[in-house]
């Protein structure tokens, strides 16, 4: 067992739920098995999104936010179905219980991957027959495919999960990434997202063997503290541990200021939150994460503090969502009086790289259907600086933003 388990390292796996969404579906209905399944919010309508595909669906060549109408032209027999995230949740409860009968080291990610550290499981057996016992059960008492990576650390054992889809064990060893890792696409590597992979592209970064090679302070140029951290990570070095308490974390990013003068006036304490919605804005991309909770501070004239904070349906992560969060709980808690301090605080933060990449389908399908807004709303904001647009106080106006499947992780909590 030695050979498995070094005295110095770690054993690392990361579970990946194959096409969730659709082989939940198969699972409750069997006669969808072996048959081409997509799930999208409107089935009906031709503009709808697919979710999340069948691999029967994707070898017609369906996609994850492909229009419906798109993927029934690639694949005439395609069914479409809406999703019903009760039995998702479900289905991720139980295999995450299936995980924590090997070890308690569990730190779930998203509704479907999560990784473990087996480190101290030696007397279980080798990695490979605990990968393969786990992939057993979840298929036996679930009737759901799983792909594990099994590597030294998080970010290999994460590309080890995504190299055989579905039902496979992949083993990701730092003496291999030159034959196995760094042949791939740059595209292809976690935490590389299709803007970064277009800069990394134009300086000749065209696989992750590329990446691990580079000029360090031409990463940096380019990219920043992220152009280190990547580089890293494609050399296969990755401290982070597995952590079980991740999911009950409560990070904050936050900002105040003491007002020139003590204040009343609407548009002043508008103003003020603005600037302090940019600060914190700018500080969630740095670390690149989102917010799902909103705080914010009001001190009065004498000196009497209040803090007030509501947790999102969605997570939020630009100064206009931050701003008519924080707006919306100022004018339901101020008392009038002339205010001498106001501070903003997102809370409940994640990482975006760590979020699932299955969107909420309706908020992504509205997301979407407002794509070419945006862009224009982005160059407008460009070039006349931000405030350029207000949101009206319009109650029967929704909120336009694009949220996350992590609802689990309030049940995992329980």
């Amino acid at each position: 067992m030695s050979k498995w388990y070094p005295k110095n390292g770690r054993v690392i796996f990361h579970v990946d739920m194959n096409s969730f969404y659709a082989s939940v579906e198969m699972a409750f209905d069997p006669s969808l098995k072996g048959k081409p399944l997509a799930i999208a919010g409107n089935p009906e309508e031709r503009r709808g999104i697919v979710v999340t595909s069948s691999y029967e669906a994707r070898k017609y060549g369906v996609k994850t936010t492909m229009p419906v109408g798109e993927a029934k032209r690639l694949c005439p027999d395609l069914i479409v179905m809406r999703p019903t995230f009760d039995r998702y949740r479900t289905a991720s409860k139980e295999m995450f219980k299936i995980l924590a009968d090997v070890t308690d080291m569990v730190q779930p990610v998203s509704i479907d991957e999560g990784y473990m550290d087996i480190t101290e499981c030696k007397d279980q057996g080798s990695p490979p027959e605990i990968a393969e016992r786990i992939q057993h059960r979840i298929f036996q008492e679930l009737d759901l495919p799983c792909s594990i990576g099994i590597a030294p650390n998080k970010f290999l054992a994460k590309m080890a999960s995504d190299m055989k889809k579905p039902m496979g064990i992949t083993i990701l060893r730092k003496r291999e990434l030159e034959k196995q890792l760094w042949v791939l696409p740059i595209e292809e590597m976690y935490g590389v997202g299709e803007k970064t992979a277009e800069k990394l592209r134009k300086i000749h970064v065209n696989t992750i063997g590329d990446l691990a090679r580079h000029s360090p302070l031409e990463l940096k140029n380019l990219l920043g503290i992220n152009g280190e951290r990547l580089q890293k990570r494609a050399a296969g070095i990755d401290d982070r541990p597995v952590d079980p308490e991740a999911v009950h974390e409560f990070k904050s990013i936050g900002t105040s200021t003491t007002l020139a003068q003590d204040t009343t006036e609407d548009l002043e304490i508008r103003q003020v939150f603005r600037r302090l919605t940019n600060k914190v804005e700018a500080r969630m991309k740095n670390k690149t994460v989102l917010a799902r909770n909103i705080q914010i501070t009001i001190r009065y004239h004498d000196r009497k503090t209040i803090t007030r904070s509501r947790q999102l349906q969605d997570y939020i992560s630009t100064s206009d969502q931050l701003f008519y969060a924080a707006v919306q709980l100022f004018d339901e808690h101020w008392n009038q009086s002339p205010i001498r301090l106001l501070g903003v605080t997102a809370q409940d933060l994640v990482e975006k790289n760590e979020l699932t990449q299955q969107l909420d389908l309706f908020s992504y399908e509205q997301h979407a259907s407002k794509e070419k807004l945006y862009k224009v709303m982005e160059t407008l904001t460009e070039k006349y600086g931000k405030g350029t647009f207000q949101r009206l106080k319009n109650p029967t106006d929704p909120t336009i933003t694009t949220s996350f499947q992590k609802d689990f992780l309030d049940d995992y909590k329980k």
